[in-house]
Order: C-alpha cells, then structure tokens, then sequence
C-alpha cells in the first residue's frame, strides 16, 4: 500500500512544482531520489535539479524570444517572394497598315510611270529603274489590299489588286480587268507602323518593282440554312414583312416602326437611295412549305430576301438582304438586319475553278498588241 502512495504524492507534487516554478522541486525530488523508474533506473537528486534548471531555462527563453520570432514571422510573410516571375507585357503585334497603304500607293504609281518619268517611282523605290512602257500607258482605275504577311520583323509581302485600264495613242481606253501586283515593303518605326523601333521615325521602301502575281483561287461558298424558298408572291406574313420592311429601309416612304420589334434600333437610311422596290425571292429557314400561320410569340425565323430598287434616275440594282424575324402578337416583326447570311452548320466554302468573264473590250483589246509590262 506504501508503494501505491508514494508515486501518486510525487505525482502531485510534480504538479505543483510545474505550475508554480518555486522550490518545492526539492521536496518532490528527495521524496522520489530513491525510487525507480518504470525503466528500473535510479534518478538522484542533483540530476532532478538540474533538469528542473533546464527546464525552466527553457521556458523563459521562449518566452523572451516570443515577440521577436512573432515580428520576423511577419515581416516574411509581407516581404515579396524573391523567386516570384514578375509580369512580362505581352509583345505588341505589328500593324500591316502603314506598309500595305505605301504598297497601294506604288503599285498605282508604277502603272502610272513609264520612259522618262521614272522619277515619279524615287518615292517609293530607290533602286535603279528603266522603264519601256510609254507614261499613260496604264491606269489603275481601283485598287485595294488583298494580303499582307510580315516575312520578318519589319519587312513586308504586300499583294495589291488593280482594276487596270490600258490607253493608246489615239485615246481610246480598254479595260483589263483586275490584275494582280506583290510588292516587297520595308517600314521602319513602331510596331503600330510595321516596323519594329519604338519611337523611332516612320518610313518605308520598296525593295523592287511590283511582280505580277496569279489571281488567288476562287472559292464556292458553303451551303446557306435557307432551305424553303417561299417565291416572290408570296402571301405569306412573313413575305409580307420582309417586303413591307425593305420598302420602309429603302425607300423612307413609310414608318419603320411598323415592322420592327420593340426596342430594336434600326433606322432607315437618309437620305433615302431609292424610289421603289420589289421583292424577286424570299427563302427562310422554316420546317414547312405550305402556307403557315404566325407561329407562338418569340417564334424567330431567319429569311434571305432578294429585291430590285430602282433609284430616283430609274436604274435598278439588286440587292440581298439577311432578317431575321420574331412572331409577337400574331404577327412576324423584323428583329435584325444580320451582318451576314446564315450558313449551314459544318459547311465550310470548296474550291472552284477559276473563271474570267471577258468584256468585249478586252476581247477587243486581245486581237491587238498589248502594252508592254515594265
């Protein structure tokens, strides 16, 4: 029974001492000094001692160094990382612009230049240049960028197509047809100049004539999601807002708003091109064939008008026209006039041979010598 006592006295005198830290250490220290452990080793009162110096050492350390080691833990935390990647700003892709408007330019000038006025092209190309052609010879009556591709920083593919018109000494003009012209560019400056120097002045040079090139390959388009062609008469409600809608748009004759969905935002154009105009053809993208009725409110149909206008001076032109409708109310109104005409899911364009309609002015013009190309 004495043995069952004295561990649990020495347990709690150990209790006091650890919440206390005063010299009753010494009386749990001489009341255990002879008692074994559970190992079976004898533990002395200086060796008690000593651990009870440690220990408290320990703790007193520790509590110093709490605000010291609470301040280095913060500011390493608020310190940025060193090996945090800091943001790149993102290249800025070079415009095509400036070199395919100076291309633009030079292929017109050359078609323009010929014997003798050679000097006309030193804007454009420094090169040495001798041309055959006669000046006049050729006009480029329109022309326009078709391609631009950046060969390498600064330098420039530029395709331009020319509608080209030749002339001869005794003044009669023949059409050529567009034709093709590649133009190697160099631009100097910003990236949004083409060139690849920030803030260095803008210019640009021709490294050679224009080359006459092949026309690009002409495309059949993809198939169109209108696949119910509801003719030119008909008196479907649909037909009849499309064409009461076009006649408004066109013409300015009546209110638009007649026709359209609320809110909506379309404007007629104005001044007003034409007088008059009839509907030649209507396809839509319904299920059905037969004469419909006005489907449930929000219904939307998409529809590809054809129409003839005829203008003040009483020239026709034919126009295309993509809407798109929604039913409200018991009635088709007009929600948009779309940006393009709507094409079948997965149906990209194919090739198709390439076919030149001749005019017979050209044709005219082949039984003849052409004008030399410089």
């Amino acid at each position: 029974m004495k043995r069952q006592r004295r561990p649990r006295k020495a347990a709690k005198k150990q209790l006091v001492e650890a919440e206390a830290w005063d010299g009753e250490v010494d009386e749990i220290q001489e009341t255990s000094a002879d008692e074994p452990d559970e190992t079976g080793w004898k533990t002395s009162t200086a060796q008690m001692a000593g651990l009870s110096r440690l220990v408290r050492a320990g703790v007193w350390a520790l509590v110093v160094s709490g605000p010291v080691l609470g301040t280095l833990a913060f500011l390493s935390s608020s310190a940025p990382a060193q090996g945090a990647a800091k943001p790149v700003a993102a290249a800025t892709p070079a415009s095509p612009v400036g070199p395919a408007g100076f291309a633009e330019l030079f292929v017109a000038a050359y078609l323009q230049a010929g014997q003798g006025t050679e000097r006309d092209l030193a804007p454009y190309y420094s090169g040495s240049v001798a041309l055959a052609v006669k000046p006049g010879t050729r006009t480029a009556t329109q022309s326009t960028v078709i391609a631009s591709r950046e060969v390498q920083p600064g330098y420039w593919s530029v395709t331009v197509a020319a509608d080209v018109t030749a002339h001869d000494d005794k003044g009669k003009s023949t059409r050529l047809g567009v034709q093709y012209f590649r133009v190697g560019i160099q631009a100097t400056g910003p990236a949004g100049a083409g060139g690849t120097e920030q803030g260095a002045t803008s210019g640009y040079a021709a490294t050679s004539l224009p080359a006459q090139v092949a026309a690009p390959a002409a495309l059949k388009p993809g198939g169109l999601a209108y696949e119910t062609d509801r003719g030119s008469s008909s008196a479907e409600p649909s037909v009849e807002t499309a064409r009461g809608f076009l006649a408004a748009y066109l013409t300015g004759t009546t209110e638009l708003d007649r026709y359209t969905s609320p809110g909506t935002r379309l404007q007629p154009i104005s001044p007003a091109p034409y007088a008059a105009v009839k509907v030649t053809g209507v396809q839509d993208d319904s299920s059905g064939s037969g004469q419909q009725k006005v489907p449930a409110d929000g219904t939307v149909l998409h529809q590809l008008v054809q129409v003839d206008a005829t203008d003040q001076a009483g020239s026709p032109a034919s126009l295309s026209y993509a809407l798109t409708l929604k039913s409200r109310a018991g009635r088709w109104e007009v929600a948009s006039v779309d940006d393009a005409p709507a094409i079948r899911a997965s149906s990209p364009p194919s090739a198709a041979p390439h076919t030149t309609t001749t005019s017979p002015d050209a044709a005219t013009a082949s039984d003849s010598p052409s004008p030399s190309n410089s």
